[in-house]
């Protein structure tokens, strides 16, 4: 299983835009963090989570050469806004409708803002998507295993995921944009090879986990290697990489083109 850090920035992204950015080395290009995605590759299938408004960009940085079926963690601008960049991908395959899973909420914020993209496309080269609920357990082509659980994330859930290739026996556990890992989750991401958390910054927020929340969470999942993402210009990744290695060594940070291989 690969998994590819496409994005690990706040919704604004980091540096923000008109701002001074205290705290942050910008000449450390891991602290420049376009918003959060990821992609992995699981089996041999292509599986994209989220698509950022910087969704192009990320794929052409990362040499992304296919999306073969597309899940919505939720439907914040920042995770939805990128998909009619799907389009190429698309018409890669004839015209075919990538197939989508997402929350309730999430299909109705697609349907809000692609109504021109589900089921077959309106023209030649435009996106197509074909529009489904996240079932708790998806068997992929190939045979990868992506099961799904709800996490708290203000007034709307987002989906924990957790991945599971069979022909290597990897499991990764995929928890963005949550205030905390309730028990269900805690029971399905738990003795993971990697987590990715949410760890928006290092002060309290009402809907995101702070770092030390992040933490703490990785301590009951129990990954062998855990990595936070969705990060805000507060957290310099050499500063607190460093005060992480000390505390909970276990633990790491996400940045923009990271690539992790799980055997």
């Amino acid at each position: 299983m690969e998994i590819i850090v496409m994005g690990c920035g706040t919704s604004q992204g980091v540096p923000l835009v008109a701002h001074d950015n205290p705290g942050i080395d910008l000449q450390d290009e891991r602290n420049w963090r376009s918003r959060t995605s990821i992609h992995v590759v699981i089996e041999g299938h292509h599986v994209q989570v989220d698509a950022a408004p910087e969704f192009r960009m990320q794929c052409l940085k990362n040499d992304i050469q296919a999306v073969d079926t597309f899940i919505l963690t939720h439907g914040h601008a920042d995770h939805v806004l990128g998909m009619d960049d799907l389009r190429q991908f698309c018409t890669n395959k004839g015209g075919e409708p990538i197939p989508v899973f997402t929350t309730p909420i999430g299909m109705e914020r697609i349907r809000a803002i692609y109504p021109y993209a589900i089921g077959r496309p309106a023209a030649s080269g435009y996106v197509a998507l074909d529009l489904d609920l996240m079932p708790r357990r998806l068997v992929l082509p190939g045979g990868g295993i992506v099961s799904s659980t709800i996490l708290p994330h203000g007034q709307e859930s987002t989906l924990g995921l957790v991945f599971e290739e069979p022909s290597t026996g990897a499991k990764f556990t995929y928890y963005t944009d949550c205030k905390s890992v309730p028990p269900e989750a805690l029971e399905l991401g738990k003795n993971a090879d990697l987590a990715i958390l949410d760890g928006l910054r290092p002060n309290y927020h009402p809907t995101h986990m702070s770092i030390d929340e992040a933490c703490a969470a990785s301590v009951e999942l129990d990954a062998k290697r855990s990595l936070i993402t969705h990060m805000t210009y507060q957290i310099d990744y050499a500063i607190y990489t460093e005060k992480l290695r000390s505390t909970f060594p276990k633990v790491g940070l996400c940045y923009d083109g990271l690539r992790i291989t799980l055997e």
